[in-house]
């Protein structure tokens, strides 16, 4: 039995659908004889109820007249059954029930075999291969997909197969380059430190003691550019730090967490010259965030907005269903096409002064939102650029 069980689960889709189309065409065959069978036998019998009555039937001449030879008339005897109203509705019924058989058997019938053919070849593949998809969506590749099958759909679920350990090794080996990353990353800014710090001391034992005036100038470029690497070292570290960081949930009063932002906000436009305009909507009182790590993302975006604003900074703030909506829109130039494109990538710019400014804000923003479960979005508005950061709360 198990032979056989086995023999048809391996059986190929395009045979097995021929197979089940052949066994229910000939299930339907067999409902619709026995149908008309049972049906006439009915009719059969409501006749047979019945007395019948003889009449005699004349033969005429062309005339019209009864036909007589040798002087009698020729006669013939018939048969009249009547039927009463009620067997003549049911004698109707089954004609028709008779002529409706055929297509409604085979209706019926094709829908089972497509059916059973549904449940016993596509269902169990098909629930393995969504469970699987589910699981990578959710970026769990730790797991395995099997389906004893030797059919299509066996093999589709073991190509499946293939493809998540394809993707569960490209994974790995993702992580272990970031890791690597990460680690010379770190030891490159804590390396940099020491000789950064000894050729500093020179320049400025350089601009103090020496007498010739090119020297001096020399000195002071050279303590400039030194400062300068310092602060790309310190932003490695910084973006070390926040690539590792994960966020500290705490219940937040929205009202308090609003009046910090609008003051941190007219803080930096006030530095900047440029008009304020803060806006407010929350549908709750209270939300379990980090404060700190949105009052980041808050203080980059109202930084970059001010710098290249021509006159003011619009401020969006809002909570809906736990989610904490940030938007910053200016009145500048708006983003370049590349910009567009690239402007989260990690150290890039479009400012030609690179002195002070590395292009890690919206990279960083990136980050901390990604770290806070939501996500950030640049584009061009008609008089201006805007960016909205989204920061979903922690459910409690």
């Amino acid at each position: 039995m198990d032979k056989i069980k086995r023999f048809f689960h391996n059986l190929s889709f395009r045979t097995s659908f021929i197979l089940y189309i052949v066994i229910f065409a000939f299930v339907a065959l067999a409902l619709i004889l026995s149908t008309i069978s049972l049906c006439q036998s009915t009719i059969d019998d409501i006749h047979a109820a019945y007395t019948h009555t003889q009449e005699p039937y004349y033969l005429l001449t062309p005339e019209g007249e009864k036909l007589e030879i040798s002087g009698e008339t020729i006669s013939m005897w018939g048969h009249e059954t009547i039927l009463s109203e009620e067997d003549n509705a049911k004698i109707t019924a089954l004609n028709t029930i008779t002529y409706l058989c055929i297509p409604v058997y085979s209706i019926l019938c094709l829908i089972a075999a497509t059916i059973l053919l549904y449940r016993n070849k596509m269902k169990k593949p098909l629930e393995v291969l969504r469970e699987a998809h589910q699981r990578i969506c959710d970026n769990d590749l730790d797991f395995t997909t099997h389906y004893a099958s030797k059919d299509e759909m066996g093999q589709l679920v073991e190509s499946f197969e293939k493809m998540r350990t394809a993707l569960l090794a490209n994974n790995r080996q993702m992580w272990r380059q970031m890791e690597q990353r990460k680690q010379l990353n770190a030891a490159f800014a804590h390396d940099l430190r020491t000789p950064l710090t000894v050729l500093k001391g020179y320049s400025e034992i350089l601009q103090n003691d020496s007498e010739n005036p090119n020297t001096r100038d020399t000195a002071v470029a050279m303590k400039k550019h030194i400062g300068r690497l310092e602060r790309y070292v310190d932003s490695m570290s910084n973006l070390q730090k926040m690539e590792d960081i994960s966020p500290d949930y705490r219940n937040t009063n929205l009202t308090d967490f609003l009046k910090s932002a609008e003051q941190m906000a007219a803080i930096i436009c006030e530095d900047t010259g440029k008009l304020l305009n803060f806006h407010s909507n929350m549908q709750a009182t209270t939300a379990t965030l980090d404060k700190d790590m949105i009052f980041e993302v808050m203080e980059n975006l109202i930084s970059n907005a001010a710098r290249y604003a021509k006159s003011e900074v619009t401020i969006n703030v809002s909570e809906k269903n736990n989610i904490i909506t940030l938007t910053v829109q200016d009145n500048g130039n708006g983003f370049s096409p590349e910009s567009l494109r690239r402007a989260t990538e990690p150290y890039y710019t479009g400012d030609a002064d690179r002195s002070s400014h590395f292009g890690l804000g919206l990279y960083i923003c990136k980050i901390l939102c990604g770290h806070h479960g939501g996500g950030i979005q640049i584009e061009n508005v008609d008089n201006g650029a805007k960016v909205t950061a989204i920061f979903v709360g922690h459910s409690q």
